[in-house]
């Protein structure tokens, strides 16, 4: 069994029951937020956020995007649809920038 302590000025406390319970709700939350599958689909966001961003510039009112980037910006923004499991975000083939 875990025991939970507050380490105050370097001295082990015991936490209350209230403590404990408010831990425990910290940490039931914290593992269903960071299961395999939300860490694996955090990732892709976070890669397809950044090719996204790579290529904003295109989409400015002083420029004409290429019907390809359009594609391209397109496939990037679909990636995640119907993505259910931590193996199928882990396999995503990102598309080929034009």
């Amino acid at each position: 069994m875990t025991r939970y302590v507050n380490l105050i000025n370097g001295v082990e406390i015991p936490m209350t029951e209230a403590e404990i319970t408010a831990r425990k709700a910290e940490e039931a939350e914290w593992d269903n937020n960071n299961s395999p599958f939300s860490l694996a689909m955090e990732s892709l966001r976070l890669r397809r956020n950044n090719l996204l961003a790579e290529t904003d510039f295109h989409g400015m009112s002083d420029r004409t995007m290429s019907s390809d980037m359009t594609t391209y910006r397109q496939e990037l923004r679909d990636l995640t649809n119907g993505v259910t499991t931590k193996e199928q975000a882990n396999a995503v083939v990102f598309p080929t920038k034009p």
